[in-house]
């Protein structure tokens, strides 16, 4: 058995983008990292520790990060808010039933995909 300590992200800007997902996850970067520095750790419900590489990410991701709003938010919601913090709509595989997801993009081009909180799904299957 194994326990994922850390999910390490390879970046050009560390902290600009551990900056960038402190804002859509609310966890804190780590007080002792700072803008000049080649390791940045975001310390949540599991880390994400960003570390400066000289190669720009050039193909699809081989992993990525699947995420939900959190307090009620919606998958819609959560994808206007993320979109105002700088990411962008890569795919959008909503569906008119409400089913689907959205893969965005962070500022540097990394997927994740935006999807329904269990909460939301719940919500659907709920007469009106």
């Amino acid at each position: 058995m194994i326990d994922v300590h850390t999910v390490t992200i390879d970046c050009a800007q560390p902290y600009e983008l551990a900056t960038f997902w402190s804002s859509a996850t609310g966890w804190e970067i780590h007080p002792g990292d700072g803008k000049e520095d080649d390791e940045v750790l975001l310390q949540g419900a599991f880390d994400l520790l960003f570390i400066r590489v000289p190669d720009g990410k050039s193909v699809k991701n081989r992993i990525h990060l699947d995420v939900t709003g959190t307090d009620g938010t919606t998958r819609d919601q959560e994808v206007e808010r993320l979109l105002g913090l700088g990411a962008t709509i890569h795919d959008d595989r909503r569906e008119p039933t409400g089913v689907g997801w959205v893969t965005m993009l962070d500022p540097e081009g990394n997927e994740f995909c935006v999807c329904r909180a269990e909460y939301e799904r719940a919500r659907q299957h709920l007469p009106e």
